[in-house]
């Protein structure tokens, strides 16, 4: 059931960034950016990636194990992020979109107890036998 709330959250947070990043990428830059990334059709492509994200979790409602992989890819994008971009911004004052880093950090925390690990890996259960 968890799973399943993962991606209707999904759907909901990457429908409407994806869409607002690909379609109106200004807005995006002021609302979702914070206006603190140089404006460029990058925007887009991250939107693009988001778009793929959304599509993929309407999927997961119905097959939500087998989709499981989205949520292992969204875990890993946005730890790297947090680690690569954040953390140093804001270990040196340097502007970023902290309404972003936000959520990546709430993902970042949740994703690990959502994702079913067993059955995406069965050879990690196969470990120390």
């Amino acid at each position: 059931m968890m799973i399943k709330l993962m991606y209707i959250a999904n759907i909901i947070v990457a429908g409407w960034i994806s869409v607002q990043s690909l379609f109106y990428p200004r807005s995006a830059w002021t609302c979702i950016f914070e206006e603190n990334v140089a404006f460029s059709c990058t925007i887009q492509l991250v939107g693009a990636l988001w778009f793929a994200i959304f599509i993929l979790s309407i999927i997961g409602l119905w097959f939500p194990t087998e989709m499981g992989l989205v949520l292992v890819f969204q875990l890993i994008y946005k730890s790297l992020w947090l680690l690569a971009v954040a953390v140093p911004a804001l270990k040196m004052g340097v502007p970023f979109p902290k309404g972003m880093a936000c959520f990546f950090l709430i993902w970042v925390i949740i994703l690990p107890w959502i994702i079913p690990w067993k059955e995406l890996f069965p050879f990690i259960s196969k470990i120390g036998e």
